[in-house]
């Protein structure tokens, strides 16, 4: 019996490519660096709560990156297609995924927008209280 080690992070990895996602979305859908999914991604062991909140980002189980292997997956791909009886359904979508971080970058605009809108206008009252 073949008992390999779990790699968190690079289970997180796999997920996150299978899914098409990149590593700058998934670290704006956690509120983190590009840099910092990169070094998760090279953690053998991931806490608790990052696991919870990249189960939630990646839109899996915390059981899928725990137990994800690639073995797991070509066979479940394989069945799928050979055996039209197992019906696997996915709670995940990339496009969604894709759009979610496209509406988070949306918001940090209007929120940057915003913020440079109030600066003109007290540079305005500054002015007009100068003449």
């Amino acid at each position: 019996m073949d008992t390999q080690t779990v790699h968190q992070g690079r289970n997180v990895k796999r997920i996150r490519e299978i899914l098409a996602i990149k590593q700058d979305v998934l670290a704006t859908s956690l509120g983190l660096s590009q840099q910092a999914v990169s070094q998760l991604e090279r953690k053998e062991v991931l806490d608790k709560p990052t696991l919870e909140k990249l189960s939630k980002a990646l839109g899996v189980s915390e059981e899928v990156i725990k137990n994800f292997s690639e073995e797991k997956a070509i066979n479940i791909i394989s069945n799928t297609y050979n055996d039209h009886s197992a019906l696997i359904l996915y709670n995940f979508n990339p496009i969604d995924k894709w759009i979610e971080a496209m509406d988070e970058n949306r918001k940090l605009y209007e929120r940057l927008l915003q913020s440079e809108r109030e600066k003109n206008e007290l540079l305005q009252k500054l002015l007009e209280s100068k003449k």
